[in-house]
């Protein structure tokens, strides 16, 4: 078996953005997730903080990201996104974070629906960090991907195969 080389590096080791310039446009899109986990106290506040609701205040700055990532992330290209959504579940040890990023282009989203959860989360925590400090953002993960030479690719299990 071939050993697989990093896209992101050139022959002389330096790193380098990707010619994505023949490849195909196809429908590309990704799902990633982030989890929260908050105290009861944080959690029963939730509804009513003072600096606003800050699972709404999540989502929109999860959206903001993902639009903004190639500016974050140095070898990321800029994307035309077609649709970016980002949904909080609460739960019993905290919030659950789901973004789903779409584009039809020439490269993927991977990047982007990873920043839209890692971002959504980040506020979750600078929203409700004054109840209490030992918050913790844990298991930023992604979940599936589709299009692409690559194809579809989906998370069976904790081992990520």
């Amino acid at each position: 078996m071939a050993k697989k080389s990093l896209s992101h590096y050139d022959d002389a080791g330096k790193a380098r953005m990707v010619d994505v310039s023949e490849k195909s446009e196809t429908k590309r899109t990704a799902v990633a997730r982030a989890f929260v986990r908050l105290s009861r106290k944080v959690l029963k506040a939730l509804p009513d903080n003072p600096k606003g609701d800050p699972l709404e205040i999540a989502r929109v700055a999860g959206i903001m990201a993902a639009k903004r990532t190639h500016e974050l992330i140095p070898m990321c290209h800029p994307l035309r996104l077609t649709h970016v959504d980002v949904e909080m579940a609460v739960g019993k040890q905290g919030v659950e974070i789901r973004s789903s990023v779409m584009t039809t282009g020439k490269t993927g989203v991977e990047m982007e629906a990873l920043t839209a959860a890692s971002v959504a989360a980040l506020t979750v925590y600078d929203m409700t960090k004054a109840l209490d400090k030992a918050i913790v953002i844990e298991s930023i993960r992604l979940e599936e991907k589709t299009g692409g030479k690559s194809g579809e690719w989906r998370r069976d299990g904790e081992d990520g195969k």
